[in-house]
């Protein structure tokens, strides 16, 4: 019985002594995206989607991917359409240059604009399993720089909704077509 007891307990405080596994749940937020959202220059409370919008960074070939499922069709991979889009910045720096290129799949109707986003960066723990993540603050005088390499904006007014980049669930950019 003696011994019963004493398997019992070995085996108890063998089974106290393990480690929860450090696993990053795919749920927690890490580092976010810069979030901008397309408004109708004539009607500026509505939202308006770009088509076939390609975003390339600066020193990148081939741009941000938007659709990783389409692999059948690489051209596809980085071009979005819709209302709003999300871009990473860089963690290391603190300015991200971006091509946006409006109808990047026409022959005749491309345009160009070119936004240098200004920034400062700050590692915040997320946890153990995660580590850290690195949130933006845009600086406010000027927060980007916008040029035009074509000599046509196709981004006629480009504002600053809010600098701090915490999360992905909020705009931070409204841009007016």
């Amino acid at each position: 019985m003696k011994k019963l007891i004493s398997l019992l307990l070995l085996f108890t405080f063998g089974l106290s002594s393990c480690e929860k596994d450090d696993i990053c749940d795919s749920n927690t937020p890490t580092t976010p995206r810069l979030v901008m959202t397309f408004y109708d220059i004539s009607n500026p409370t509505k939202t308006k989607n770009v088509t076939n919008l390609k975003v390339i960074g600066e020193n990148m070939k081939e741009g941000i991917v938007f659709n990783e499922s389409l692999a059948e069709d690489d051209s596809l991979r980085y071009v979005t359409s819709g209302s709003s889009v999300s871009i990473p910045l860089k963690v290391n720096d603190t300015t991200s240059t971006f091509k946006f290129i409006y109808s990047s799949l026409s022959t005749t109707a491309i345009n160009t604009d070119i936004i240098k986003f200004r920034y400062t960066t700050k590692n915040v723990y997320v946890s153990r399993a995660c580590g850290f993540k690195t949130i933006f603050e845009l600086k406010s005088r000027p927060p980007f720089i916008q040029t035009d390499p074509d000599s046509v904006l196709w981004m006629t007014e480009v504002d600053l909704v809010n600098p701090n980049i915490e999360s992905e669930n909020e705009t931070h950019i409204n841009v007016y077509f």
